[in-house]
């Protein structure tokens, strides 16, 4: 599908989102050293504003949110948010690979229900979605990252792009941003940044209407998370696949950069048609946008031992493929055991996925497979 608008599409009325499910904690706790800060108490005012009541806790400690069922435990945890302040180490960023230069975090956890969660093993303790209240000294400790990296300030191949700054690592920050905010803050400091910088986030989520009239100057890559059909059953209490296409759509007209992520790659049954047909929905999201600015990346699926125990204890029963006899096992750069795709089946994936890329989306550009 050509991509290049006809007179007929432009002269349509551009469309906004329909108003998408939110995330509705049943508990939420916040610390005191939270409400020393303004934003803080935003985030908490904005919680009493939706009807939450507030637990105001007496030290700055979680506590109490431990169970010895995982699944319990899991169900609490995911149903909670906490509004703390980030760690001093929080300000030390690091840097991610191949997706941007730095990582920073607004928070960490995710409301979301996806049955492979990248987070399992990455964060200690329940998962609680933890957001953070000094969100003045995250945005304004980025300074002096400016112009360092190894992403896209040292690549030539990305070097358009500026020093770049992924803020969805440990989170999806869409989804939690009707309730904290931080998401449009970070927005408008990088669209009031006067130098070559990108904020980039990654969301399975599709409540953009926030973000579309805000002063982004083009500074934000808005990427959605997404899947073929018959894998995305596997990512519960996220905004439907059709509806994060059409906020992909909305968001490009609103001119942001924006971004497939598609991940992660399963080989699903007929796992060519359903990847194709992916690609042609996407395709269809994005008619009517002049020369979007697109990038795709492709993320195959891979576990480590120690997430397959978590996963498996937050969702009993579930037939993810995550069987060792099934992978190639490999180590990571720290050393430690990760299972992949053997390599026949990647390069299949990657050759098809790919190609049929070049012919519904010739004006994307794949920034990796991993």
């Amino acid at each position: 599908m050509s991509l290049v608008p006809t007179e007929e599409a432009d002269a349509r009325p551009v469309p906004r989102p329909r108003s998408a499910r939110l995330w509705h904690p049943r508990r939420v706790l916040v610390t005191p050293a939270a409400l020393e800060h303004a934003h803080g108490r935003q985030i908490v005012a904005r919680a009493e504003d939706l009807g939450f009541p507030i637990e105001r806790l007496k030290s700055n400690r979680l506590i109490g949110l431990r169970d010895e069922n995982p699944r319990r435990a899991y169900a609490q945890a995911k149903a909670t948010l906490a509004i703390v302040t980030a760690p001093p180490t929080k300000l030390k960023l690091q840097p991610i690979p191949p997706s941007a230069d730095w990582r920073f975090d607004l928070a960490e956890g995710c409301p979301a229900h996806c049955q492979y969660c990248y987070l399992a093993g990455s964060l200690s303790g329940p998962p609680v979605t933890r957001v953070y209240a000094n969100l003045d000294a995250i945005l304004g400790n980025l300074d002096g990252y400016l112009g360092q990296g190894g992403v896209t300030s040292a690549k030539e191949a990305r070097a358009a792009e500026g020093t770049t700054f992924e803020a969805s690592c440990y989170t999806d920050p869409l989804g939690i941003e009707h309730l904290t905010g931080s998401l449009s803050a970070a927005i408008r400091r990088f669209g009031a940044w006067e130098a070559p910088v990108q904020l980039r986030f990654t969301t399975k989520f599709a409540a953009v209407e926030p973000l579309l009239d805000l002063p982004h100057r083009g500074r934000t890559r808005i990427r959605f998370s997404v899947n073929a059909a018959a894998a995305a059953r596997y990512e519960g209490g996220t905004a439907p696949l059709s509806e994060r296409l059409a906020a992909m759509g909305a968001v490009a007209r609103a001119g942001y950069p924006v971004g497939l992520t598609i991940a992660p790659i399963l080989p699903i049954e007929e796992w060519p048609d359903a990847y194709d047909a992916l690609l042609r929905d996407a395709a269809e999201a994005l008619s009517g946008v002049a020369a979007p600015d697109l990038t795709v990346e492709l993320i195959t699926h891979r576990f480590t031992p120690g997430s397959k125990t978590i996963l498996e204890g937050w969702y009993p029963g579930s037939d993810l493929p995550m069987r060792e006899a099934e992978r190639t096992r490999k180590l990571t750069k720290f050393g430690s055991v990760k299972y992949v795709f053997p390599n026949d089946l990647m390069k299949a994936m990657r050759a098809h996925l790919t190609g049929r890329i070049a012919v519904h989306l010739p004006t994307a550009r794949i920034l990796y497979w991993t």
